[in-house]
């Protein structure tokens, strides 16, 4: 110990300390940042490995939220389609009726259909379930979903992803869910 404080406060220089010892081994193959290629590439390989668990789940909650919005537009849209009836005494024939020029958060108009009092013409176009019954008595609203395409039956590829109102407003979900 002795020797290793004369080393550290051993005879002065000019009233300075002596300097620290220089390090006898030193790596050449270094990089300047410290790191080696294997620790870069284990470092990289982490990085992916995360990035790919996260990235899908970060896109399904993305599309989750865009049919949580969708969902709760349809909701206000069907509280002033119920109060239209209140006052007027019947559904309108179109969201024009109402002043609703809203969009889904895919950049689609909503799509309307009056059922209940309607024109047997209208009829034909509610939507179905799997078992190609209507599955709602009042009327439909819906959204076509990300690839803006629809058809009326549920079981049609083109619904699964469409945002739907069913069983008269019990259930708002995916064409897919129902």
């Amino acid at each position: 110990m002795v020797h290793c404080l004369y080393r550290f406060f051993g005879p002065q220089t000019k009233g300075k300390l002596n300097p620290a010892p220089k390090p006898v081994f030193r790596s050449k193959n270094k990089s300047i940042l410290g790191l080696s290629l294997l620790e870069l590439l284990l470092a990289m390989t982490v990085l992916g490995i995360l990035f790919s668990i996260v990235l899908p789940n970060y896109a399904k909650y993305v599309k989750d939220a865009k049919a949580d919005r969708a969902i709760q537009e349809m909701r206000q849209i069907e509280i002033i389609l119920q109060d239209y009836k209140l006052d007027r005494g019947r559904y309108p024939d179109s969201l024009a009726a109402i002043h609703s020029q809203m969009t889904d958060p895919w950049g689609n108009p909503y799509q309307y259909q009056p059922i209940e009092g309607a024109a047997p013409k209208h009829k034909g176009h509610q939507r179905k379930d799997h078992n190609l019954v209507p599955i709602n008595s009042d009327f439909d609203i819906y959204s076509m979903g990300e690839d803006g395409k629809s058809a009326p039956p549920l079981t049609a590829s083109s619904s699964h992803d469409d945002v739907i109102r069913a069983n008269n407003g019990s259930f708002y979900g995916y064409g897919e869910d129902y």
